[in-house]
């Protein structure tokens, strides 16, 4: 079978239909939650377009609970299944666009918008691989299901409820990551830090009355703001404006004489590379921090602790291993307010071997020291498929002969879908050498990527369903 050229054949439909459910803004919204929409309504109208869809062109399809669905191929009465983990939620489309996030637009070869590369472009990729397997009538031994998930970014509730009530599929992949496999991905420690509120003797000409930046513990902020009282609010406006210009952030500013509102602009980036963003939130505390401008330790706290330090040492909880290499921190939500008690959400990525009591010890003996309480801890363990395990094999054939390229085995500090595979792996879309711009503004998938995908997938899947496990 030439898969390049069955997708060829599909290359209209598939980016019609891909345009199609990138214009629906599925972003978390529990304002407009229901049991016929847990995550809110506009993920429940991606997840029918996907099941509606699905089943107009011939395969089984299941809703369940309106929290996960999927669409299935392959001979009813097979015992197994293949599974394709897939997810329609996207984060929020957050910085300045140069087009609308959800008015998808084709420029030099890329179909720009929020959730191109992450999860929808790959998604769609592996619905029209399925789709091609099943419209040339090819055999399968197992059954494949392409699993469309609603709450990827923000919990996962969606696959915790697809466990609890299907069975296990034999193995499978998340088209959610980079090419060629990624075999190991770290765990997290989601930690709140709060902060209890003090009686501070401020001695200082000027007091923070609010401060807050970020929206979500997986991506970098990149806008913080805050609102200052003082005399002489001229000579933070002045420090400001150097400051700010020095570091070549966007800013602005409101001063009516009483109070000052600071705004200052960084770079988003995904939580599991923070170091590839410019996080607005320690960088305008690091400005406040430096012109004692401070209530007490909150802001101490982030320019000691966090600042200049993507690997957790100044929190004392680095670590590294072999596997995945080393831990990341990413300050993810900001939230002050004066006298009343204030946090931060860290987004902490773990290799394989982190010991994971040991790393909340040590993060709470530091926090303790700037008077931060570690609460809210939500752990989520590594995930790691032996190199020499069949799915390994066969994907690193279907990537070969697509691509003639090795298909070397990569981790990462994402989390996938793949994890609540016992055997299941990351598999694409993005590919070696190229700009991942997940979680980022102006974020896209190249068509021709997009379209080589389909077929290593098509390839994958037809083969993973055939195969004697």
């Amino acid at each position: 079978m030439n898969w390049k050229d069955e997708v060829n054949k599909r290359k209209e439909l598939l980016v019609d239909d891909l345009t199609s459910l990138l214009k629906i803004p599925s972003v978390k919204d529990l304002s407009t939650s229901s049991k016929q929409a847990p995550m809110g309504a506009t993920i429940k109208e991606a997840l029918d377009f996907m099941l509606e869809k699905a089943k107009q062109d011939g395969f089984r399809t299941k809703n369940i609970d309106n929290y996960v669905g999927f669409a299935e191929l392959g001979p009813e009465d097979a015992p197994h299944y293949i599974a394709l983990l897939c997810h329609l939620d996207v984060v929020p489309a957050t910085g300045e666009w140069e087009t609308d996030p959800f008015s998808p637009d084709i420029r030099n070869g890329k179909l720009y918008a929020r959730g191109a590369i992450d999860d929808k472009g790959p998604t769609m990729a592996a619905y029209y691989a399925l789709k091609i397997i099943k419209e040339n009538e090819l055999s399968l031994k197992h059954r494949v299901r392409i699993i469309f998930g609603t709450d990827e970014e923000s919990g996962m509730t969606c696959m915790k409820k697809y466990v609890q009530v299907e069975p296990a599929p034999l193995t499978g992949f998340a088209p959610d990551a980079e090419f060629p496999i990624i075999h190991a991905e770290k765990g997290q420690i989601n930690a709140v830090l709060k902060w209890r509120a003090q009686d501070i003797q401020n001695d200082k000409p000027y007091k923070v009355v609010s401060f807050s930046s970020g929206e979500k513990g997986n991506m970098v902020p990149d806008q913080a703001q805050a609102t200052l009282l003082g005399d002489n609010l001229e000579f933070v406006e002045r420090e400001f404006i150097r400051f700010a210009t020095s570091q070549r952030l966007e800013f602005s500013y409101e001063n009516d004489g009483n109070t000052i509102v600071l705004t200052l602009k960084g770079t988003s980036a995904h939580g599991m590379e923070p170091d590839k963003g410019i996080n607005a939130g320690i960088t305008l505390a690091q400005f406040l921090v430096k012109n004692s401008i401070d209530n007490g330790s909150y802001f101490t706290f982030i320019s000691d602790c966090l600042a200049e330090d993507f690997w957790g040492e100044k929190l004392n909880i680095s670590f590294s291993d072999e596997i995945t290499g080393p831990l990341t921190v990413n300050a993810g939500i900001f939230r002050f307010a004066d006298q009343e008690d204030a946090y931060i959400s860290l987004n902490i990525r773990c290799p394989v071997e982190t010991p994971y009591l040991r790393t909340i010890e040590k993060l709470n003996e530091t926090a303790q020291k700037y008077g931060f309480d570690v609460e809210e801890i939500r752990e989520k363990k590594p995930h790691h498929v032996d190199q020499n395990h069949p799915v390994i094999k066969v994907l690193q054939q279907a990537y070969e002969e697509e691509t003639n390229t090795q298909a070397t085995l990569l981790t990462t500090g994402g989390a996938t879908y793949a994890r609540f595979i016992e055997n299941g792996v990351a598999f694409g879309a993005v590919f070696p050498g190229k700009e991942n711009t997940a979680h980022q503004k102006n974020e896209y998938v190249e068509i021709e990527d997009l379209k080589k995908a389909t077929a290593i997938y098509a390839n994958a899947i037809f083969h993973l369903a055939n195969l004697d496990y």
